[in-house]
């Protein structure tokens, strides 16, 4: 079974925004350009989400419109959900340099 499908916005994307909802095991057409792959959700993954295209590494850029959005805060295996349980701000928080969150 494959699903609607995802938008990979640039060449240079790790990640794809899905088009509708993805269950586990499902094949996800992502769409760049004319281009077309499929990657399996190796999850459920909401409409809007982002899946990741390849494995990341904990510590890796997450790119998206062909820039880094954040950081991955641990491994991302490809198929995964790419989201704030997996993704840190890669701008830093105020508050943690100036030691105000414990």
């Amino acid at each position: 079974m494959t699903a609607r499908g995802a938008l990979q916005l640039s060449e240079k994307d790790n990640v794809a925004t899905l088009l509708e909802d993805a269950a586990p095991g499902t094949g996800v057409l992502i769409r760049l350009g004319k281009e077309t792959s499929t990657v399996k959700a190796g999850e459920s993954i909401p409409f809007g989400f982002k899946i990741a295209l390849t494995d990341i590494a904990k510590g890796a850029a997450i790119i998206k419109y062909g820039e880094t959005i954040g950081i991955a805060s641990c491994d991302i295996k490809k198929g995964e959900m790419v989201h704030i349980h997996n993704l840190e701000g890669g701008r830093g928080r105020g508050d943690l340099m100036k030691g105000e969150v414990k």
